[in-house]
């Protein structure tokens, strides 16, 4: 996700919603697609430096993250005229197993998809 307003609307607008899967946070929101060349859904992973504070480990909680966000992004349907923009934010102070952060991610998409 690149654009400076997105960001601000979908943290700061009344249109985003809010998950949580410990020890994931996800906060999305529906937009209406601008162009043709804009893909249906935009992503932000965010590890606070606060609970990670070398860059090493807060790389591979993102690494985790985008591959179990790559795995399992076909739980979502979108249509032709909508955009999804979502930020997965991290909670916890620990690393946790792969399988539980694809489980995570699995279950806000699929509670998110009801929801939309």
């Amino acid at each position: 996700m690149s654009s400076k307003l997105l960001i601000n609307e979908l943290f700061g607008g009344t249109e985003s919603r809010s998950l949580v899967a410990f020890p994931l946070r996800l906060v999305y929101m529906k937009h209406d697609r601008d162009n043709e060349k804009q893909f249906a859904a935009s992503i932000l992973i965010s590890v606070p430096k606060r609970h990670f504070k070398h860059a090493v480990d807060r790389n591979k909680v993102k690494r985790q993250i985008r591959e179990a966000y790559r795995l399992h992004k076909s739980l979502l349907n979108y249509s032709e005229d909508q955009c999804v923009a979502m930020a997965f934010i991290w909670l916890d102070n620990k690393h946790h197993s792969s399988r539980r952060v694809e489980h995570c991610v699995t279950t806000l998409l699929k509670r998110m998809k009801e929801r939309l």
